[in-house]
Formats: structure tokens, C-alpha cells, sequence
């Protein structure tokens, strides 16, 4: 991932973890336990852990995720061939936005000219709040986020097809030759993209692959690497998976370096409001959706 401004470096500095592994699983395990007592329907509070209590969490395996969810909806209702897939992955991290991918069918999906003008019809055809989408850069034409996401993928579906076959399953490769046509600053929904392929299609993308580490990540990575003595963040995602084992047992999977990579994201983030570098305001502060509103 090219070298950025991370506003998140120093979320951590002068917070005392004494065995950052060991609170990290401990993360995951509270994080799991919280998302099995909502799925019973179980009343809130679901953690008493007041962090828990307050703050806005990924779920520990990501095809638990809302937005997840929608993709592997949105990419069955599609029934497609492998550029056309990766086409829809691209549109759909382009978009990141549950409602909107819930309501795309094929036959819309399919004619990228009248999904441009529907979409640009809605007062929010892309979640905003997730992660910034910069403009790109294709044949040194400059395409807007919607642009891109509805005509030009349409367009060099099997030239990225290409590129990501030719890097060898391997996530870093693909994202950083991708965006050598790119040019985005922050190449996280490239990132995104790609290793939603490992989902449907392993023999592309495998799910072991290494993954860049993203700006989030850095700070309780590091922890980790430090921990372990270890001399990347690639090593210490493997070790990380080896200690599960010991760790954490009875999880419903095994960890892969993505997950390890995007809940040290989300340690980070528990952690920053424990250091109070993180607040519970906006969209920090936990807000129950449908049903579980009013609990």
C-alpha cells in the first residue's frame, strides 16, 4: 500500500497492553459472543463491557457483515463469468452500500449506462462513511467514483481480469499492479476488491494470502509484531493463525491473514477509546439498526 498520511499512528502511544495477542483474541472472542446473542435476538446490553456497550465494531468474520452479506446476494443474483465477477466486486466495493446493492438486478446491472443514470438519482448511491473512494486514473483519463464504478469497469473488466490472474493468487501483487493504472492514493478499495474474489473464486485469489496492512491496522500490528519479536506484519498475521489454536479453539473458522489484518483494525480502534484517543460520537457511537433500535 502506498505510503500515506495515517491519522491513526499514534492512537496507542503511552497505553500499557500487556500481552497485545492475548487481548486481541480476547477481542474476538467478546466481539463473536456479541453478534450470536443478537442473531438469538437476545435483549441488549450484549457485552458488559461498556466499550462494547458504546462503540461501532466490525463483526469478527467478515461474510457476517452487512455489506458482505449484500455481495455474496448481489454476485448470486448475477450468475457470472469471472471478468463480469470481478466487474461486480469492483462496483460493489466502489459502492459499499447495503440498500443499494440489495436492489440491482442483473438486467440493470448489465446495461452500465442506465445503472450510471439510476443511480445517480439517489441522494446516496455509495456509503461515504466506510472508506474514502478517491477519483482514478485509466489511460490517463480521469473517472469520478460513480464513473468508474458503473461505465469503466463495464468497459476493462478483462484487463483487470488479466492482471489479477497474472498475480499469482497473491493480494499485494494484484492490488499494486492494479494501481499502477490507478494511481490512487489510498488503494484500499482496490484492496477490498481483490480479496472479495477468494469468496467465489480461490483458484484466482487464495484466502492465505498476505495482504497489504492498512492505515488502521498499523498502530495495534505493531503491537503485535513487537509482541512476538517478529520482522513484518506478514509474519506476524501467520503467527497469529498458528496461536489461534491456543488461543481460541472452538471459532467457527480459521483465521486468515485478511481477518487478522482487518481485527487488528478493530482492536485498534477498542483500544483508542480505552487510551481516550477515540471518542463516542457520530458514527463512532453504536446505533442498533431495525428491531433492535428500541432494546
Amino acid at each position: 500500500m502506498q505510503k500515506q498520511y495515517n491519522p491513526y499512528a499514534n492512537a496507542l502511544d503511552g497505553l500499557t497492553i500487556d500481552n497485545p495477542v492475548e487481548s486481541f483474541f480476547n477481542f474476538c472472542k467478546e466481539r463473536e459472543n456479541i453478534r450470536l446473542k443478537r442473531e438469538k435476538g437476545l435483549p441488549r446490553p450484549w457485552s458488559r463491557d461498556p466499550i462494547f456497550q458504546n462503540g461501532r465494531f466490525l463483526n469478527v468474520f467478515r461474510e457476517d457483515d452487512r455489506v458482505s452479506k449484500s455481495i455474496f446476494k448481489f454476485v448470486d443474483r448475477l450468475q457470472c463469468s469471472l471478468p463480469e465477477l470481478i466487474r461486480a466486486l469492483f462496483f460493489a466495493r466502489w459502492c459499499n452500500h447495503q440498500e443499494i446493492l440489495d436492489q440491482i438486478s442483473k438486467e440493470i446491472f448489465m446495461r452500465p449506462y442506465e445503472l450510471k443514470n439510476q443511480l445517480r438519482d439517489s441522494d446516496y448511491w455509495c456509503n461515504e462513511n466506510a472508506y474514502p473512494v478517491e477519483n482514478i486514473v485509466w489511460k490517463n483519463k480521469i473517472f469520478s467514483r460513480i464513473n468508474a464504478a458503473t461505465v469503466l469497469f463495464d468497459l476493462i473488466k478483462k484487463e483487470l481480469t488479466a492482471m489479477i490472474i497474472d498475480s499469482d493468487k497473491n493480494v499485494i501483487r494484484a492490488t499494486e499492479e492494479i494501481n499502477k493504472y490507478f494511481r490512487m492514493k489510498n488503494d484500499f478499495p482496490i484492496f477490498m476488491a481483490v480479496i472479495d474474489i477468494a469468496w467465489f473464486r480461490p483458484d484466482i485469489i487464495s484466502p492465505n494470502s498476505h495482504v497489504p496492512t492498512g492505515i488502521g491496522a498499523v498502530a495495534y500490528l505493531d503491537r503485535l509484531q513487537n509482541f512476538l519479536g517478529l520482522k513484518n506484519h506478514q509474519d506476524t498475521c501467520e503467527k497469529i493463525i498458528l496461536l489461534q489454536k491456543s488461543y481460541w479453539p472452538d471459532a467457527k473458522r480459521q483465521l486468515h491473514p485478511i481477518d487478522v489484518e482487518y481485527l487488528s483494525c478493530e482492536c485498534r480502534k477498542y483500544y483508542s477509546y480505552l487510551n481516550a484517543t477515540k471518542k463516542f460520537e457520530g458514527k463512532n457511537f453504536f446505533q442498533p439498526y431495525g428491531k433492535d433500535r428500541f432494546l
